[in-house]
């Protein structure tokens, strides 16, 4: 490696996995060791071994005579994660209520001013990674370990299943009267009131408050998903042997 530096397996596995959300590497799609490899600048070790995490975590199947292949969860499993997401959800911010520190309120509280700020301005584009940053914090607030893993990779697993799909969101009045679709900077704005009225709650330590908020803002966002079907493959923007944007 240059300079002697050895990419761990971990680096690869991230750089794969968001690739596989992204939609660079469509499900069903073939996942050589020596085109890994050669894509993100490292050895086939590191590849074989986040190919073997990726399978553990749902990402990877391995097919007889065809090798490493990214999965195709069915219409079924799709459905589970999104019921799955519904229950989490709710518990982990009960949990954060009850179990949350300072930090943890300072920096959900900054997310919840970026957040607010952003919307107000239509920067929907810099709302996703902030809406993730926010949801980790959260569920890290709720002091345990195995919830925040289980949350994190099913908010995960559903970038990877599913895609906002703002022609899908239900439809409510608009000023002057009839029925509209909501406007996604009009959703955005209503989304971040909505994490902040779940930061105020966890900071009172209101855990049914907390869950109910909770409860109510996930079956929103829920609404606005479609299935992601199959693409054309797009370039991937991982080299993991240069410095990236991503933690």
């Amino acid at each position: 490696m240059p300079g002697g530096r050895r990419i761990s397996a971990q680096a690869v596995c991230t750089a794969i996995r968001d690739d596989i959300v992204s939609g660079a590497y469509p499900p069903g799609g073939r996942l050589t060791e020596e085109l890994l490899a050669r894509r993100y600048g490292v050895s086939r070790v590191p590849v074989r071994e986040a190919l073997r995490t990726l399978e553990s975590e749902g990402f990877v199947t391995t097919r007889r005579h065809a090798g490493a292949c990214v999965a195709q969860p069915s219409e079924r499993e799709a459905a589970d994660l999104l019921d799955i997401r519904g229950l989490l959800e709710p518990l982990g911010a009960a949990r954060a209520a009850q179990r949350r520190t300072e930090a943890h309120l300072k920096v959900l509280r900054g997310l919840v001013r970026l957040g607010q700020e952003r919307a107000r301005r239509g920067c929907l584009g810099e709302l996703p990674p902030l809406g993730d940053w926010f949801h980790e914090t959260l569920a890290q607030a709720s002091g345990s370990p195995s919830l925040a893993g289980l949350l994190v990779q099913v908010r995960r697993k559903i970038a990877w299943v599913y895609a906002a799909d703002p022609a899908r969101r239900p439809e409510r009045p608009v000023p002057g009267g009839g029925a509209g679709r909501s406007d996604p900077a009009v959703r955005a704005v209503e989304s971040w009131a909505e994490h902040g009225a779940l930061v105020d709650a966890v900071a009172r330590g209101d855990a049914d408050r907390a869950r109910i908020i909770a409860t109510a803002h996930t079956e929103r966002a829920l609404s606005e998903y479609r299935l992601r079907r199959p693409a054309q493959v797009r370039t991937s923007k991982h080299s993991v042997n240069t410095a990236s944007g991503r933690n």
